[in-house]
Protein backbone atom coordinates (compact mmCIF):
# COMPACT_ATOMS: atom_id res chain seq x y z
CA UNK A 1 0.00 0.00 0.00
CA UNK A 2 1.00 3.45 -0.52
CA UNK A 3 -0.82 5.09 2.21
CA UNK A 4 -2.23 2.80 5.25
CA UNK A 5 -3.35 3.62 8.13
CA UNK A 6 -4.67 1.98 11.10
CA UNK A 7 -7.08 3.17 14.28
CA UNK A 8 -5.78 6.79 13.99
CA UNK A 9 -6.93 9.28 16.14
CA UNK A 10 -6.20 12.85 17.44
CA UNK A 11 -7.76 14.85 19.39
CA UNK A 12 -7.28 18.86 20.46
CA UNK A 13 -7.88 18.87 24.40
CA UNK A 14 -11.49 17.98 24.77
CA UNK A 15 -12.31 18.46 21.06
CA UNK A 16 -12.43 14.63 18.63
CA UNK A 17 -11.05 15.35 15.72
CA UNK A 18 -10.30 11.70 14.27
CA UNK A 19 -12.05 8.46 16.11
CA UNK A 20 -10.38 5.68 15.02
CA UNK A 21 -9.77 5.88 11.00
CA UNK A 22 -8.40 2.87 9.08
CA UNK A 23 -7.92 3.13 5.26
CA UNK A 24 -5.44 1.31 2.86
CA UNK A 25 -4.70 3.62 -0.47
CA UNK A 26 -3.16 1.69 -3.57
CA UNK A 27 -0.61 2.71 -5.89
CA UNK A 28 -2.21 4.91 -8.84
CA UNK A 29 -5.70 5.24 -6.99
CA UNK A 30 -7.47 8.41 -6.52
CA UNK A 31 -9.05 8.43 -3.06
CA UNK A 32 -11.47 10.83 -1.60
CA UNK A 33 -12.29 12.08 1.47
CA UNK A 34 -15.53 13.64 1.71
CA UNK A 35 -17.15 15.35 4.34
CA UNK A 36 -18.33 19.02 5.57
CA UNK A 37 -16.13 21.32 7.65
CA UNK A 38 -15.02 19.81 10.76
CA UNK A 39 -15.54 16.00 10.08
CA UNK A 40 -11.68 15.72 10.50
CA UNK A 41 -10.52 15.50 6.34
CA UNK A 42 -7.97 17.91 7.10
CA UNK A 43 -6.57 16.28 10.22
CA UNK A 44 -6.32 13.08 8.40
CA UNK A 45 -4.30 14.43 5.78
CA UNK A 46 -1.83 16.21 8.20
CA UNK A 47 -1.55 12.60 10.51
CA UNK A 48 -0.46 10.74 6.91
CA UNK A 49 1.79 13.69 6.00
CA UNK A 50 3.40 13.62 9.24
CA UNK A 51 2.37 17.11 9.79
CA UNK A 52 0.71 15.80 13.36
CA UNK A 53 1.20 13.39 15.66
CA UNK A 54 -2.00 10.86 16.29
CA UNK A 55 -2.20 7.88 17.68
CA UNK A 56 -2.37 4.76 15.74
CA UNK A 57 -0.42 3.59 13.29
CA UNK A 58 0.59 5.28 9.79
CA UNK A 59 2.44 4.16 6.51
CA UNK A 60 3.52 6.63 3.70
CA UNK A 61 5.33 4.99 0.92
CA UNK A 62 6.26 1.97 3.39
CA UNK A 63 7.75 4.65 5.81
CA UNK A 64 6.48 7.03 9.05
CA UNK A 65 5.13 9.67 7.33
CA UNK A 66 7.92 11.75 8.63
CA UNK A 67 10.26 9.65 7.15
CA UNK A 68 9.44 9.46 3.19
CA UNK A 69 11.16 10.74 0.68
CA UNK A 70 10.00 14.87 0.46
CA UNK A 71 11.13 14.58 -2.80
CA UNK A 72 8.19 11.95 -3.87
CA UNK A 73 5.15 13.96 -2.75
CA UNK A 74 3.06 17.04 -3.25
CA UNK A 75 1.28 18.58 -0.63
CA UNK A 76 -1.55 21.41 -1.42
CA UNK A 77 -2.86 22.38 2.15
CA UNK A 78 -6.12 23.76 2.35
CA UNK A 79 -4.92 27.38 3.37
CA UNK A 80 -1.60 28.55 0.93
CA UNK A 81 -0.19 31.73 0.36
CA UNK A 82 2.81 31.96 -1.75
CA UNK A 83 4.65 35.24 -1.81
CA UNK A 84 1.87 38.21 -2.97
CA UNK A 85 4.58 40.06 -4.93
CA UNK A 86 5.96 37.05 -6.95
CA UNK A 87 4.35 36.89 -10.52
CA UNK A 88 2.97 32.89 -10.89
CA UNK A 89 6.09 32.36 -13.16
CA UNK A 90 8.33 32.68 -10.37
CA UNK A 91 5.81 31.30 -7.44
CA UNK A 92 6.12 28.18 -9.51
CA UNK A 93 9.66 28.26 -10.11
CA UNK A 94 10.44 28.95 -6.47
CA UNK A 95 8.68 25.69 -5.65
CA UNK A 96 10.46 23.67 -7.78
CA UNK A 97 13.89 24.95 -7.02
CA UNK A 98 13.08 23.20 -3.48
CA UNK A 99 13.47 19.69 -5.39
CA UNK A 100 16.19 17.78 -7.05
CA UNK A 101 14.25 17.64 -10.08
CA UNK A 102 11.00 19.72 -11.23
CA UNK A 103 9.18 19.77 -14.37
CA UNK A 104 9.35 22.89 -16.87
CA UNK A 105 7.63 25.80 -15.11
CA UNK A 106 6.13 26.73 -18.49
CA UNK A 107 3.91 23.40 -18.95
CA UNK A 108 3.14 23.52 -15.91
CA UNK A 109 1.25 26.27 -16.08
CA UNK A 110 -0.06 25.46 -18.71
CA UNK A 111 -1.48 22.54 -17.02
CA UNK A 112 -3.59 24.11 -14.56
CA UNK A 113 -4.55 26.43 -17.22
CA UNK A 114 -2.83 29.94 -16.53
CA UNK A 115 -1.26 29.94 -20.26
CA UNK A 116 -1.14 34.25 -19.79
CA UNK A 117 -1.14 34.65 -16.45
CA UNK A 118 2.48 33.66 -15.87
CA UNK A 119 3.73 36.97 -15.72
CA UNK A 120 1.12 38.36 -13.56
CA UNK A 121 1.69 39.20 -9.45
CA UNK A 122 0.06 36.68 -7.15
CA UNK A 123 -1.63 39.32 -5.75
CA UNK A 124 -3.04 40.37 -8.68
CA UNK A 125 -4.50 37.30 -9.46
CA UNK A 126 -8.32 36.41 -8.90
CA UNK A 127 -9.49 33.42 -6.45
CA UNK A 128 -9.63 30.99 -9.07
CA UNK A 129 -6.26 31.84 -10.64
CA UNK A 130 -4.50 31.88 -7.01
CA UNK A 131 -5.73 28.41 -6.31
CA UNK A 132 -4.33 26.93 -9.73
CA UNK A 133 -0.94 28.38 -9.06
CA UNK A 134 -1.41 26.39 -5.76
CA UNK A 135 -2.16 23.50 -7.27
CA UNK A 136 0.94 24.14 -9.82
CA UNK A 137 3.14 24.64 -7.42
CA UNK A 138 2.25 20.67 -5.87
CA UNK A 139 2.62 19.41 -9.52
CA UNK A 140 6.28 20.93 -10.44
CA UNK A 141 8.00 17.87 -8.71
CA UNK A 142 5.70 15.31 -10.74
CA UNK A 143 5.12 13.72 -7.40
CA UNK A 144 4.36 9.79 -7.00
CA UNK A 145 2.08 11.06 -4.49
CA UNK A 146 -0.40 13.86 -4.18
CA UNK A 147 -2.31 15.37 -1.45
CA UNK A 148 -4.64 17.41 -2.49
CA UNK A 149 -6.90 19.14 0.39
CA UNK A 150 -9.95 20.78 -1.32
CA UNK A 151 -8.37 21.46 -4.44
CA UNK A 152 -10.90 23.26 -6.45
CA UNK A 153 -12.01 25.43 -3.95
CA UNK A 154 -12.95 28.94 -5.26
CA UNK A 155 -12.23 27.88 -8.80
CA UNK A 156 -14.91 28.52 -11.80
CA UNK A 157 -16.75 25.41 -12.97
CA UNK A 158 -14.64 24.79 -16.27
CA UNK A 159 -11.49 25.44 -14.02
CA UNK A 160 -12.56 22.61 -11.86
CA UNK A 161 -12.84 20.42 -14.69
CA UNK A 162 -9.11 21.30 -15.95
CA UNK A 163 -8.40 20.20 -12.90
CA UNK A 164 -9.79 17.27 -12.92
CA UNK A 165 -8.51 16.19 -15.81
CA UNK A 166 -5.17 17.12 -14.77
CA UNK A 167 -5.41 14.61 -11.81
CA UNK A 168 -6.67 11.87 -14.02
CA UNK A 169 -3.66 12.11 -16.15
CA UNK A 170 -1.43 11.86 -13.16
CA UNK A 171 -3.21 8.78 -11.87
CA UNK A 172 -3.04 7.15 -15.03
CA UNK A 173 0.99 7.74 -14.95
CA UNK A 174 1.31 5.97 -11.80
CA UNK A 175 0.38 8.74 -9.28
CA UNK A 176 -1.68 7.84 -6.30
CA UNK A 177 -3.68 11.03 -5.46
CA UNK A 178 -5.65 11.27 -1.64
CA UNK A 179 -8.33 14.45 -2.22
CA UNK A 180 -10.87 16.09 0.48
CA UNK A 181 -13.66 17.30 -0.75
CA UNK A 182 -17.23 18.59 -0.15
CA UNK A 183 -17.85 19.03 -3.73
CA UNK A 184 -20.30 15.61 -4.14
CA UNK A 185 -20.20 15.78 -8.13
CA UNK A 186 -16.08 16.14 -7.92
CA UNK A 187 -15.72 12.76 -5.99
CA UNK A 188 -18.49 11.24 -7.89
CA UNK A 189 -16.65 11.87 -11.24
CA UNK A 190 -12.70 12.03 -9.96
CA UNK A 191 -12.25 9.13 -7.30
CA UNK A 192 -11.89 5.50 -7.87
CA UNK A 193 -13.05 5.51 -4.12
CA UNK A 194 -14.23 7.72 -1.35
CA UNK A 195 -14.53 7.83 2.36
CA UNK A 196 -17.25 9.25 4.04
CA UNK A 197 -16.07 10.84 7.80
CA UNK A 198 -18.61 12.40 9.96
CA UNK A 199 -16.99 13.40 13.41
CA UNK A 200 -14.12 11.80 12.78
CA UNK A 201 -15.05 8.53 11.70
CA UNK A 202 -15.31 6.78 8.62
CA UNK A 203 -18.67 6.21 8.26
CA UNK A 204 -18.57 4.30 4.30
CA UNK A 205 -15.92 3.41 2.09
CA UNK A 206 -15.91 2.37 -1.80
CA UNK A 207 -16.29 3.54 -5.54
CA UNK A 208 -19.25 6.17 -5.37
CA UNK A 209 -21.40 3.99 -7.74
CA UNK A 210 -21.37 1.05 -5.25
CA UNK A 211 -22.33 3.33 -2.26
CA UNK A 212 -25.25 5.36 -4.03
CA UNK A 213 -26.16 1.87 -5.02
CA UNK A 214 -25.97 0.69 -1.73
CA UNK A 215 -27.03 3.76 0.44
CA UNK A 216 -28.73 6.17 -1.96
CA UNK A 217 -31.90 4.66 -1.78
CA UNK A 218 -34.46 4.58 -5.32
CA UNK A 219 -35.00 7.46 -7.51
CA UNK A 220 -37.15 10.12 -6.41
CA UNK A 221 -38.97 13.78 -6.93
CA UNK A 222 -38.66 16.70 -5.11
CA UNK A 223 -41.48 18.73 -5.16
CA UNK A 224 -41.88 23.00 -4.78
CA UNK A 225 -45.73 23.05 -3.31
CA UNK A 226 -47.32 26.43 -2.44
CA UNK A 227 -48.30 24.56 0.43
CA UNK A 228 -46.23 21.39 0.97
CA UNK A 229 -48.01 19.96 4.04
CA UNK A 230 -51.08 19.64 1.54
CA UNK A 231 -49.08 18.07 -0.71
CA UNK A 232 -47.98 16.11 1.26
CA UNK A 233 -51.28 14.69 2.47
CA UNK A 234 -52.69 14.17 -0.90
CA UNK A 235 -49.60 12.11 -2.18
CA UNK A 236 -49.86 9.90 1.30
CA UNK A 237 -53.36 9.41 0.22
CA UNK A 238 -52.52 7.83 -2.89
CA UNK A 239 -49.99 5.70 -1.27
CA UNK A 240 -46.94 7.74 -1.94
CA UNK A 241 -43.30 7.42 0.38
CA UNK A 242 -41.44 9.84 1.32
CA UNK A 243 -37.82 10.63 1.69
CA UNK A 244 -37.19 12.03 5.57
CA UNK A 245 -36.28 15.75 4.73
CA UNK A 246 -37.85 17.84 7.01
CA UNK A 247 -36.81 20.81 4.49
CA UNK A 248 -37.69 19.83 1.37
CA UNK A 249 -40.95 17.07 0.02
CA UNK A 250 -39.46 14.35 -1.35
CA UNK A 251 -41.68 11.63 -3.20
CA UNK A 252 -39.21 8.34 -2.72
CA UNK A 253 -39.11 5.59 -5.30
CA UNK A 254 -40.69 7.57 -8.78
CA UNK A 255 -39.50 6.28 -12.05
CA UNK A 256 -38.76 8.51 -15.04
CA UNK A 257 -42.37 7.32 -16.83
CA UNK A 258 -44.26 7.93 -13.07
CA UNK A 259 -43.31 11.64 -12.87
CA UNK A 260 -46.77 12.60 -14.70
CA UNK A 261 -48.94 10.78 -12.26
CA UNK A 262 -47.98 12.36 -9.18
CA UNK A 263 -48.04 15.79 -10.95
CA UNK A 264 -51.97 14.35 -12.29
CA UNK A 265 -52.41 13.74 -8.57
CA UNK A 266 -51.33 16.96 -7.30
CA UNK A 267 -53.31 18.93 -10.18
CA UNK A 268 -56.82 16.29 -9.31
CA UNK A 269 -56.26 17.62 -5.91
CA UNK A 270 -56.08 21.21 -6.70
CA UNK A 271 -52.30 21.44 -5.45
CA UNK A 272 -50.65 24.46 -7.03
CA UNK A 273 -46.87 23.53 -7.13
CA UNK A 274 -43.97 25.49 -9.14
CA UNK A 275 -41.86 22.39 -10.28
CA UNK A 276 -41.11 18.79 -9.79
CA UNK A 277 -37.51 17.32 -10.19
CA UNK A 278 -36.67 14.23 -10.80
CA UNK A 279 -33.28 12.54 -9.69
CA UNK A 280 -31.23 9.73 -8.96
CA UNK A 281 -29.92 9.52 -5.92
CA UNK A 282 -26.18 10.64 -5.69
CA UNK A 283 -23.24 10.76 -2.80
CA UNK A 284 -24.76 13.89 -0.98
CA UNK A 285 -27.82 11.00 -0.46
CA UNK A 286 -25.51 8.15 0.68
CA UNK A 287 -23.98 11.32 3.28
CA UNK A 288 -27.90 12.07 4.17
CA UNK A 289 -28.66 8.80 4.91
CA UNK A 290 -25.89 7.78 6.71
CA UNK A 291 -25.56 10.99 9.33
CA UNK A 292 -28.41 12.62 8.92
CA UNK A 293 -26.43 15.66 7.47
CA UNK A 294 -25.84 17.15 4.42
CA UNK A 295 -23.06 18.75 2.67
CA UNK A 296 -23.24 22.57 1.68
CA UNK A 297 -21.64 24.26 -1.00
CA UNK A 298 -19.81 25.94 1.34
CA UNK A 299 -18.59 22.89 3.14
CA UNK A 300 -20.21 24.13 6.27
CA UNK A 301 -22.80 20.73 7.49
CA UNK A 302 -25.81 20.82 8.04
CA UNK A 303 -28.87 18.48 10.07
CA UNK A 304 -31.76 17.84 8.61
CA UNK A 305 -34.50 19.37 9.70
CA UNK A 306 -32.15 22.37 10.12
CA UNK A 307 -33.71 25.90 9.56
Amino acid sequence: MVISASDVRRSYGETVALDGVSLDIDAGEIYGLIGPNGAGKTTLVRALTGTTDPEGEVRLLGEDPKRADPQRLGLLPQEFSPPARLTAREVVSYYGGLYDESRDVGETLVDVGLTDSGNTYYEDLSGGQKRRVCVATTLVNDPDVLFLDEPTTGIDPQGRRDVWGLIDALADAGATVLVTTHYMEEAERLCDRVGLLAGGRLVAEGPPAALVAEHGGRPRVEIRADDSDHAREVLAAADYAFVPDERRLVVDDVAPDEVGDVATTLTDAGVAYDGLLWRQPDLEEVYLQLTGQTVGASGTPREVGDE
